[in-house]
C-alpha cells in the first residue's frame, strides 16, 4: 500500500525530506495517511469533489489548486499518462526544482514513469513494495510535461476544449453522442446534466430553444473548468459536486446523464444506479430522465423502482438509451 512505502521511506529519512517548509500532496486518495508527516505542514491538492470533501472532513488542509512555493511535493500517480506527467511537472514547479516524491502502483504506470523521470534527472532513490514503487528526485526540467489544453471537434456540435486526464479528453464519448442524437427538439424548462464532464451534452441540451436553465454537475474540477470555457451560455450554472448528493434549489423538468460506472479500474454499476436514484429525487412529478448506458449495465430494475414509466429507445450497437417519466416520491428530498 502507498502508506507502507511512504512510511518506510520517511521513517528512514531516505528521501532527505527538508525539516521546514510546506509539503504539497498532489492527487491524494480519500484514505490518504500522512504517516510520519506532520499534518500542519501539508497542503493537499485534490480536484475530485468526493475525495476532496472526505479529506477536508478528516481535518486536512485541502485545495483544488495549490499555489506558492513548497519545500517538497508528493505525487500520487494517476492512471492517465499525460495527467501523470503534468502532475510531476507541477510538483517540480511548486518546489522550484526541490524534492519531489512520486508514488504509484505498477498497474498505474509507476515503472514507466520512473524510467521517464530517470531519463531526465538522476533519481535520488526508490522503494518497491506491494506491487508499487515510490521514487524521489530533485532538479530536472519538466516544462514540456506541463498540462496544455486540447481542441477536439464534433461534426454536430463544433469544437471543444479538453485537458489531460479528464474523461474522454481525445474527443466526444460515443455514448454521449448517442444520447445527444435522440434528445427531443421540444426539450424544455429547467434541467440538469449529471456528470457533465467538459460540456458535450450540455451544448446539445442548450441547443434546444425551450430550455430555460441547465445545471452542470461535475465532480472533476478540471473537467468542469473545461465546461465553463465550452458553454458560454447565460442559462448554464456550474456545480463542482458529487452528482449523487447534489440537489437543485427547485425541482427540475428534466435530467440528462451519461453516468460513470468505474472507480479506478473497477466497474461499479452501483454508481450508475446512484445517479438514477439521485435524478428521480431532483425531478418534478412530470419530470423526465434521459439516460445512456453501456449495454451490459443492469439499470432496468433501478429505473423501474425510481420511475412510473420507462421507455427504451433504439441505440447504436453496444449502448442502451432510456427515457423515464414520473419519478416515484420515495426518497425525494430537497436542499
Amino acid at each position: 500500500m502507498a502508506r507502507s512505502r511512504l512510511s518506510i521511506a520517511l521513517e528512514g529519512n531516505a528521501p532527505g525530506l527538508p525539516e521546514t517548509g510546506g509539503i504539497v500532496v498532489l492527487n491524494p486518495p480519500a484514505e490518504f495517511d500522512a504517516g510520519p508527516l506532520e499534518p500542519s505542514r501539508l497542503v493537499l491538492e485534490q480536484g475530485f469533489s468526493p475525495a476532496h470533501q472526505t479529506l477536508a472532513r478528516r481535518g486536512f488542509s485541502v485545495t483544488r489548486a495549490a499555489d506558492g512555493r513548497f519545500g517538497a511535493a508528493l505525487v500520487f500517480l494517476p492512471r492517465a499518462r499525460d495527467l501523470a506527467r503534468a502532475m510531476v511537472a507541477r510538483a517540480s514547479a511548486l518546489t522550484g526544482g526541490g524534492l519531489v516524491l512520486v508514488d504509484g502502483q505498477k498497474t498505474d504506470g509507476i515503472v514507466a514513469m520512473a524510467k521517464a523521470i530517470g531519463a531526465r534527472v538522476r533519481l535520488g532513490g526508490s522503494l518497491s513494495k506491494a506491487h508499487g514503487k515510490l521514487v524521489w528526485f530533485t532538479g530536472g526540467d519538466f516544462t514540456d510535461w506541463q498540462a496544455r489544453p486540447r481542441q477536439v471537434g464534433d461534426a454536430a456540435l463544433g469544437h471543444f476544449v479538453t485537458r489531460p486526464g479528464v474523461f474522454s479528453a481525445d474527443g466526444p464519448d460515443p455514448a454521449s453522442q448517442a444520447l445527444a442524437a435522440v434528445l427531443p427538439e421540444n426539450l424544455a424548462g429547467q434541467g440538469a446534466d449529471l456528470g457533465a464532464g467538459w460540456g458535450y451534452l450540455a451544448r446539445a441540451i442548450l441547443g434546444r430553444p425551450g430550455v430555460t436553465g441547465l445545471d452542470l454537475v461535475e465532480a472533476d474540477a478540471a473537467a468542469l473548468a473545461c465546461a465553463r470555457e465550452n458553454i458560454p451560455d447565460a442559462r448554464a450554472r456550474f456545480h463542482w459536486d458529487d452528482a449523487t448528493r447534489w440537489r437543485p434549489e427547485a425541482l427540475l423538468d428534466f435530467v440528462i446523464t451519461n453516468p460513470p460506472f468505474h472507480t479506478g479500474r473497477t466497474g461499479e454499476p452501483e454508481l450508475g444506479r446512484a445517479f438514477i436514484r439521485a435524478a428521480a429525487a431532483m425531478l418534478l412529478p412530470r419530470g423526465q430522465l434521459w439516460l445512456v448506458a453501456n449495454r451490459h449495465l443492469p439499470y432496468e430494475a433501478t429505473l423501474a423502482q425510481a420511475f412510473r414509466k420507462v421507455g427504451q429507445i433504439d441505440a447504436p450497437r453496444g449502448f442502451k438509451l432510456f427515457c423515464a417519466h414520473g419519478p416515484r416520491p420515495v426518497g425525494r428530498n430537497m436542499r
